[in-house]
């Protein structure tokens, strides 16, 4: 598997090239679509005048194989590594955050594995965040105009650290999410070698999951619960 940079006109790609079957639903996971006119070639478009593109698609390019290995279940997530290393990096910067999804739970101690570590993050804090993560970013902040958040960013540092900022009250529509403005509204902080983190409340991510057919980690919050 290879990448590529292709520049055109007001376009820039990032290019999965040469990309096995194996790995192909794991890349469209990540939301790299196919290009027709190349066989096992993935792409993801954004605007040729990114800051610091050029210094992002040389992390995107370095980091390419493991994010997609991990992704697809064929390399192992060192996401405690992760989680420690960002940690430390914004440590003193005030930042606005909650961790979600199987990162949340697995924080508790509860016995599942992340595929990676997923963050929602106050606006402010998101521009931020962009910029003390720069050196790790493997994708340029995307703006989500009428979707239900404002930006996406994603980085790599030992596994795919993704986060989302200005989440809004449709997140919540028609049920409530376990990332939504309600979870930020009933967030707890769990105590996590040495670090305070807030998490969505527990019955949220059950509820969740119970929704989303997840029975077996459905079950394994079914334990946690009071």
């Amino acid at each position: 598997m290879k990448t590529d940079l292709q520049i055109e006109n007001d376009t820039a790609c990032f290019l999965l090239k040469d990309v096995p079957p194996s790995l192909q639903d794991a890349v469209r996971g990540l939301y790299y679509s196919p290009v027709a006119a190349e066989a096992a070639t993935f792409a993801k478009q954004f605007p040729a005048d990114t800051p610091h593109l050029a210094h992002i698609y040389a992390n995107f390019a370095r980091h390419a194989a493991d994010m997609v290995y991990q992704a697809a279940g064929q390399q192992p997530v060192p996401w405690a590594q992760g989680l420690r290393a960002f940690l430390e990096r914004i440590a003193g910067q005030d930042l606005v955050w909650m961790l979600v999804g199987s990162g949340a739970l697995a924080v508790r101690g509860l016995d599942v594995t992340p595929h990676d570590l997923d963050l929602v993050v106050a606006v402010d804090s998101a521009v931020r965040l962009n910029d003390l993560l720069l050196d790790v970013l493997v994708e340029p902040p995307q703006p989500s105009p009428g979707w239900i958040w404002d930006s996406f960013s994603r980085a790599f540092w030992h596994t795919r650290l993704e986060w989302v900022s200005g989440v809004n009250a449709t997140a919540d529509r028609p049920e409530v999410a376990d990332f939504g403005p309600t979870a930020v509204r009933r967030a707890e902080t769990i105590r996590w070698q040495g670090y305070d983190i807030k998490v969505p409340p527990l019955d949220l991510q059950y509820q969740v999951s119970v929704r989303r057919g997840l029975t077996d980690r459905a079950a394994k919050i079914k334990e946690y619960l009071p």
